[in-house]
Order: C-alpha cells, then sequence, then structure tokens
C-alpha cells in the first residue's frame, strides 16, 4: 500500500514563514503545524539570548548548534555548546540565558509554538526607546552601550539566568517612559522647576507601566528594572525612595550604568566628561548613591581593559 504524501510534503527554497530582527538576533520560522515549531537563529557576537519556562509550559525543546557556539551562563560558570551539539528539555524549569562570542546559528525545535514571542510589540518597544533617547540629546547607540555595559557588570556579578534576561530587556528599555513626558521639558534646555522635575520623575513609572501593558512575559518580567533605576543607595532617589538592599540588584547595575554614561557621553546640552574623572567622582558615591558591589564589579572590569 503506497500513501500520497504530496498534501503533506511541502518544499521552500531559502523562505521562511515569518522571519523577525531584533538588534543582534534574526529569527525564522522554518516549519509550524501540530503545535510543532522549526525556528531559525541567527544570533550576532555579543548578542544575548534567553530560554525560560512559561506557566504550564510542557513542552519538548530542542537547540542544535549549527554553526559557532553558545555561551550558556549559569550563576558564575560557563558552559560552550558547539556547533554539532544539541541541548534539550522536557520541560524547561528554569531560565537559562546564552551569549554568542562568535557569529552563531542554530536550530530551536520546540512542540508548543513559541515564534509569537519574537512579537512586532518587542521590537516597537526597542524602536521607541532609541527613538526616545535622540530626543533626549543622547546619540541612537545610547540604549545598546546601557545594555551593554550592565550585562558585562551582571557577568562579573554572576547573577542567575532570570536576573541577566531581566537585565537585557529592562537596561535597553530604562527611558522607555520619556515618550509620555511633555516635550517642553524633556528637552528644556534650562535647569527644571520642582513642578516640571516632578513630571519627569514619572517617566520610571510610566515605563513600567507600558511594558507591563503589553502583557508580554518578557517585557512584564523586566518592567520592575525600568520602575527603580533611578533609585538611590542611600534612599534619596525615585520613585520611592527605596534603599540599601531594597533597591533590586538589576535597577542598581542600570543606576549606576545610567549615570556613568550620561557624564562620559556628548550630548547636546551637556559636553562629556574624561572617563577618569568620571570613575573617581562614582567611585566617591560608593555606598552612597550607588550599591557597593555594582561599583567593585565595575572597577574589576574597567581594569582588567
Amino acid at each position: 500500500m503506497t500513501r500520497d504524501i504530496g498534501s503533506i510534503m511541502h518544499f521552500s527554497k531559502g523562505k521562511a514563514i515569518e522571519t523577525r530582527t531584533i538588534k543582534g538576533l534574526t529569527v525564522s520560522l522554518l516549519a509550524s503545524g501540530f503545535g510543532t515549531e522549526v525556528i531559525h537563529h541567527a544570533l550576532k557576537k555579543d548578542s544575548k539570548w534567553a530560554l525560560g519556562p512559561d506557566e504550564g509550559w510542557q513542552a519538548l525543546e530542542v537547540v542544535f548548534i549549527l554553526k559557532g557556539e553558545l555561551i550558556w551562563h549559569q550563576a558564575g560558570k560557563e558552559v560552550r555548546v558547539r556547533a554539532g551539539e544539541t541541548l534539550s528539555m522536557q520541560p524547561i524549569l528554569q531560565d537559562a540565558f546564552f551569549s554568542a562570542k562568535v557569529d552563531t546559528e542554530f536550530l530551536y525545535v520546540t512542540s508548543e509554538p513559541v515564534f509569537h514571542h519574537y512579537s512586532q510589540a518587542v521590537q516597537e518597544m526597542m524602536n521607541l526607546a532609541v527613538t526616545v533617547e535622540e530626543k533626549d540629546g543622547y546619540t541612537a547607540d545610547h540604549c545598546e552601550r546601557i545594555k551593554d555595559l550592565s550585562m558585562m557588570i551582571g557577568t562579573e556579578m554572576k547573577l542567575n539566568s532570570q536576573e541577566m534576561y531581566e537585565l537585557n530587556l529592562g537596561s535597553f528599555l530604562h527611558d522607555v517612559g520619556k515618550v509620555k513626558i511633555p516635550h517642553s521639558i524633556l528637552n528644556k534646555p534650562a535647569k527644571l522647576t520642582d513642578e516640571e522635575y516632578s513630571t519627569m520623575k514619572l517617566h520610571t513609572v510610566y515605563g513600567a507601566e507600558m511594558l507591563e501593558e503589553t502583557g508580554l512575559p518578557n517585557l512584564v518580567s523586566a518592567a520592575y528594572i525600568v520602575k527603580h533605576h533611578h533609585e538611590r543607595f542611600n534612599g534619596s532617589g525615585y520613585p520611592y525612595g527605596l534603599k540599601g538592599d531594597e533597591i533590586p540588584i538589576a535597577a542598581a547595575i542600570v543606576a549606576f550604568v545610567d549615570s556613568y554614561d550620561a557624564m562620559t557621553t556628548e550630548r547636546v546640552y551637556s559636553k562629556a566628561r574624561p572617563k577618569e574623572q568620571v570613575l573617581e567622582e562614582l567611585q566617591q558615591e560608593k555606598g552612597i548613591l550607588y550599591h557597593p558591589d555594582v561599583v567593585d564589579a565595575f572597577l574589576s572590569i574597567a581594569n582588567k581593559k
């Protein structure tokens, strides 16, 4: 007995069902059916990728490295997954965070659909964050710099996979709430009045609300970083005046990095300052404005370069 497979067999040369591109990552849905998806990932050098469970998640997931290698970060140690090697989980029980030291390609196969997580909403949110920073006098790569420095500190501090995953998104989107701040305040060349400054401080809450309103788990989980990245170690920050270890460590990292970048970056209304001078000033604020462990981790990185 022969079976007619013409109706279920498809050949598509060089064409994906759908492709999404987010900074440093291109994902292409190659096949989808009966809940199963095959997704090709092209991850640029120094870019990151994360994998984690959702509530009720029971899928079989397989990652097969085609080219390059992934670095799997596990609370202080690194596991290298090279071309030809496979990772499989059923189900995944905890977040796994990966980075690429070289351009890397891999297939990701899952028995439950996930391609919707590479949502247009995430890409639009990132584009919005860049636009906001440009209007605030920064260059277009400000968000990327904040993310890269934050991730370096997070790695130095041996944050777990979940914290690194949240830090990756929250650092990039830290100021997205400024889109709701009036242009007259955001770009005022003179000192803000007390009333204007009170309005400006709301960007942290606005940004967190924007992420939460998407309903996307990856954005919702990073909202606390956006909300708390202007808190200060001595309690003098906003929006809630948290102090010490009340401040989530990922938010404390972004708080420090954001200050460092603002001081060392040439902007429309402020000159860049020498990095040595900025480092000295920030070190003096260790344990006052900035978490001492974050300052020590950054200085450790700086001394290695």
